[in-house]
């Protein structure tokens, strides 16, 4: 049988009496929870950049085949949509670790991994874009 995790022991936030008993209240301090949206959306970044790469690589290397810009813009859809969803869910990433919780409740950290998230989505779609339109151009002329 597995041990137990070994995790050290928090003391209580604060500890309120009873009245009229020997009990009291006590107030457990929660850990803070990295944001999984904050999380979701660098790696979905990371992944519209990478594809944006392969949107140039295929774009470039296709024209003198003919299927550049084809295979461009297959990529370049799933680029598009990698770079719209890290974007959307950096900026819910975001407000979820604005928000305040509850004093007994969770709170939500990785506002920097939402905001790089964030800019990774949008740099991945703005380099899917110009790979996309350099491979039609090259492509046509």
């Amino acid at each position: 049988m597995p041990q137990p995790p070994r995790e050290t022991w928090r003391p209580p936030r604060r500890v309120d009496p009873v009245p009229g008993t020997p009990f009291g209240l006590a107030y457990l301090d929660v850990p803070p929870i990295t944001s999984g949206l904050a999380v979701g959306s660098l790696v979905a970044g990371i992944g519209a950049i990478v594809v944006s790469l392969v949107v140039f690589c295929f774009g470039l290397v296709g024209v003198s085949g003919g299927w550049g810009a084809w295979v461009a813009g297959a990529f370049g859809v799933l680029g598009a949509l990698l770079g719209g969803a890290a974007i959307v869910l950096g900026v819910l990433g975001r407000r979820q670790t604005r928000l305040a919780a509850a004093p007994s409740g969770v709170r939500f950290v990785g506002t920097g991994l939402a905001v790089a998230g964030s800019w990774c989505g949008a740099a991945g779609l703005g380099l899917t874009v110009v790979g996309f339109g350099m491979a039609v151009l090259l492509q046509v002329g």
